[in-house]
């Protein structure tokens, strides 16, 4: 992301500090603690019959009149910035209360679980943000295959090749008519074929659309005249019901961990999320467990969220670490507990080697501002740069940096050139010999939504420019 904002020209890559990166799932979350009521949708609140409200209304209408009123409220009502503290749901909420929010976008949902901490609203992470590919292009891509069962793969891929324009028309009919697909709905979902999609269908297989249908012996799928495939309630719970059913899961075993247990409330957040068939699945399966909350301008949760994280970038104390991180180091060989294929033997003394030296471990409770520091020694006299590799991995349960599982994922880079020892290599033994000594001293920062690193020349006290590059792989 830092090197994509540089390039655009965001910011100048000499001035890193002017670029703040907001994590996503985070942004929400820190959004849905300003809330006041009048901004939100308690579905806990909400009894329900066949899909319906009990007064018969439809119970989540995400239609633009409904966006349109809600705009316009926000325009006249200027709490989002200004509003000092936070809001009313907050009031509700006491020292130690759990809540976790779902972001619920396109292509992945990612969950956040954060701990308030009152009397100065700073928030603690309590589990790593975690997520999956369960987002609404889910549901598209369910179309998709229906599309491959009814008309075959080699048509459907022949199609997207020879008329892609039609397929994006095909593709965006399908996405205005997902949006109103609601739990409950008595009428078909119709979609529209494109014209080119039903001649080009003609001309491949020398039959109709209709006969195909007819023949696929998809009974809950019709054809109508006007060039529509009408779909039935039970159609389109098929499409919905896998990617609805991984998210609930996914939600599920995240409230099932010993750290997460006892959450107050649920947010939901992400373009996905305005889905009443998200909503009402959602509700039915753990509205018991807790409050499930939907913020009225869901699309823009995460925006918002944004600003107010650049406004107090301080507001999330304590983060989980995603990953373990370390380095590859040597240690002196034990015999009996080192394997011999490790062995190195330097300057007549037995070393083992790929030993991995932690910094921080998977889900690691890392405050704002805590430090890594660790010193290291040019390896030998004019060297000009240290480069030293960094290695992470998904468990705790690794020793050697050759263990499965783990990866090189970055690189640190220190330059020794402009902390003046560059002259200590060019003179006699004496310079030479000092130089060896020479230690500089890393601090790494974990703690933050970059991994960041400084290093200082410790013999002279100037820093050392020190880059991590997460990219070069």
């Amino acid at each position: 992301m830092r090197e994509a904002a540089y390039l655009a020209g965001l910011v100048p890559p000499d001035s890193p500090e002017q670029l703040l990166i907001a994590l996503e799932p985070e942004a929400a979350s820190i959004y849905c603690r300003k809330l006041r009521l009048h901004q939100v949708t308690d579905l806990s609140q909400r009894p329900v019959t066949n899909g319906f409200d009990i007064d018969g209304s439809r119970p989540f209408d995400s239609s633009f009149r409904q966006a349109r009123e809600q705009l316009r409220r926000a325009r006249h009502s200027r709490t989002f910035l200004v509003e000092s503290g936070t809001g009313e749901l907050w009031s509700e909420m006491q020292t130690g209360d759990r809540y976790i929010v779902a972001d619920c976008g396109g292509g992945t949902v990612d969950l956040t679980v954060h701990q308030i901490e009152q009397p100065q609203g700073t928030l603690k992470e309590l589990y790593k943000a975690s997520g999956g590919p369960y987002g609404a292009v889910g549901v598209d891509l369910a179309f998709e295959t229906m599309l491959c069962q009814i008309f075959g793969t080699d048509f459907i891929d022949s199609f997207k090749a020879k008329r892609p324009a039609a397929w994006v028309d095909l593709t965006i009919a399908f996405e205005a008519r997902k949006r109103t697909a609601a739990p409950g709905r008595a009428n078909t979902l119709n979609i529209s074929l494109p014209f080119s999609f039903i001649d080009f269908y003609k001309q491949h297989r020398g039959q109709s659309v209709e006969t195909a249908l007819r023949k696929s012996n998809m009974n809950f799928i019709k054809w109508s005249s006007q060039g529509m495939l009408r779909l039935s309630t039970e159609a389109t719970n098929e499409l919905f019901q896998p990617t609805i059913n991984n998210i609930i899961k996914h939600i599920e075993n995240v409230m099932q961990k010993e750290e997460v247990k006892g959450v107050r409330f649920l947010f939901l957040v992400g373009g996905f999320a305005e889905s009443p068939m998200l909503q009402r699945a959602i509700q039915n399966t753990l509205g018991r467990n807790c409050r499930i909350i939907i913020p009225h301008d869901v699309g823009l949760t995460i925006l918002k969220g944004a600003v107010l994280f650049g406004l107090d970038p301080t507001v999330v104390r304590v983060r989980r670490c995603p990953l373990t991180y370390g380095v590859g180091v040597l240690n002196r060989f034990v015999e009996g507990r080192h394997p011999h294929d490790k062995l190195l033997i330097k300057d007549g003394r037995e070393w083992c080697t790929d030993i991995l030296d932690r910094f921080v471990s998977v889900d690691q409770s890392v405050a704002l501002g805590e430090v890594v520091r660790r010193s290291y020694t040019p390896a030998r006299m004019g060297q000009r740069k240290i480069i030293i590799n960094i290695y992470c991995s998904d468990t705790d349960d690794i020793t050697y940096i050759t263990d499965p599982g783990v990866r090189k994922c970055g690189a640190i880079t220190l330059d020794l050139l402009e902390s003046g020892e560059a002259s200590a290599s060019t003179g006699d033994n004496d310079k030479g010999s000092a130089f060896e000594r020479r230690e500089i001293r890393t601090t790494m920062q974990f703690g933050d939504t970059e991994i960041k690193v400084t290093a200082v020349d410790v013999a002279t006290g100037r820093l050392v420019r020190a880059s991590i590059d997460f990219l070069s792989n």
